[in-house]
């Protein structure tokens, strides 16, 4: 006598079962799982940081990590158990040749513990969980404002070194590597337009919110552009063309942020299209994304000058 259809399926499901993996289910995903903006007591002071924790398959855990400078660097293996956290990563921009060890400790929401940099310095930090920043409705725009008026510094302050920024002719220049320009007043949501003109080889930046860098570079022509070339959010969003007019030549961002969402259009061609920023990129002036931020123009490079920056915000 043949068993029953139902009994042969049960039979086979089971088998199936006991064969094939088990699948990760929400509940069994850990909870280091996610973004953390970081605080770092470093040697001079408290810098921002950024951890980003995903799982990889079914067992590992891999992820990215920012630093005091420099762009996202991949982190191959994220060991974690009980608690407590540990990986290493090589050296960026370090002239040191020895890896970057972080160690924590996650205690509900906050996580806590010790980097040591490639030169061998124990640095605490403190962490808690990056906002998503996810807005319920679509912005309602206020009046343009603007951020330079052509004449003077007024509205801004300069943050960190020597300053080299001077005025003329409705241009604003910074001459030398030297300090960072700012805005005295802080910004959610907007759509910022700013012109600028860099020099052969030249670099600079604008940060939103002070927190996201959108690079201005002499960068090459590529078939696939970088995430730190112009037009990048550095070290997170490729653009999908390299858009600039070259140097010596004035160029023209309208930046859309809406949240974490980006819109970045590079001399009337949209080369970042409503994408979501993950974190802070180096060189940030904080790790607090929930709150509002200022302008701020990268002046610690090489000489650049901007003109005719002006923002909408949203109510």
């Amino acid at each position: 006598m043949n068993p029953p259809r139902t009994r042969i399926a049960s039979i086979v499901g089971l088998l199936l079962a006991i064969a094939m993996p088990a699948f990760a289910q929400p509940d069994s995903v850990p909870h280091i799982v996610g973004r953390w903006d970081l605080r770092v007591q470093g040697t001079d002071g408290v810098y921002p940081s950024w951890l980003e924790v995903t799982p990889s398959g079914y067992r590992a855990l891999v992820g990215r990590f920012v630093g005091r400078v420099g762009s996202a660097r991949a982190i191959s293996r994220v060991d974690y158990k009980n608690g407590a956290l540990r990986f290493s990563i090589p050296p960026q921009w370090d002239r040191d040749t020895a890896e970057l060890r972080f160690e924590g400790k996650l205690d509900g929401e906050k996580l806590s513990g010790t980097i040591t940099t490639p030169d061998g310095a124990r640095q605490s930090f403190t962490g808690t969980r990056a906002p998503g920043l996810v807005r319920a409705s679509a912005p309602v725009w206020g009046a343009p404002v603007a951020l330079f008026n052509g004449k003077d510094l007024t509205g801004w302050k300069t943050e960190g070194g020597t300053s080299h920024w001077t005025v003329a002719n409705g241009v604003l220049t910074s001459t030398a590597s030297g300090a960072n320009l700012v805005t005295t007043a802080t910004f959610t949501d907007f759509k910022l337009h700013v012109e600028f003109r860099y020099p052969k080889n030249g670099n600079s930046g604008v940060y939103l919110r002070g927190r996201h860098e959108v690079q201005i570079e002499d960068s090459p022509v590529r078939d696939w552009p970088w995430n730190v070339d112009i037009g990048g959010v550095y070290g997170f969003l490729p653009p999908n063309e390299n858009a600039a007019k070259g140097p010596g030549q004035w160029n023209v961002y309208d930046i859309t942020l809406i949240g974490r969402r980006v819109t970045v259009v590079l001399n009337g061609r949209t080369i970042i299209g409503d994408q979501i920023i993950p974190g802070i990129t180096g060189g940030a002036l904080d790790s607090d994304e929930g709150a509002p931020g200022p302008i701020l123009l990268q002046g610690d490079h090489l000489p650049i000058e901007y003109r005719n920056i002006h923002l909408t915000p949203a109510k």
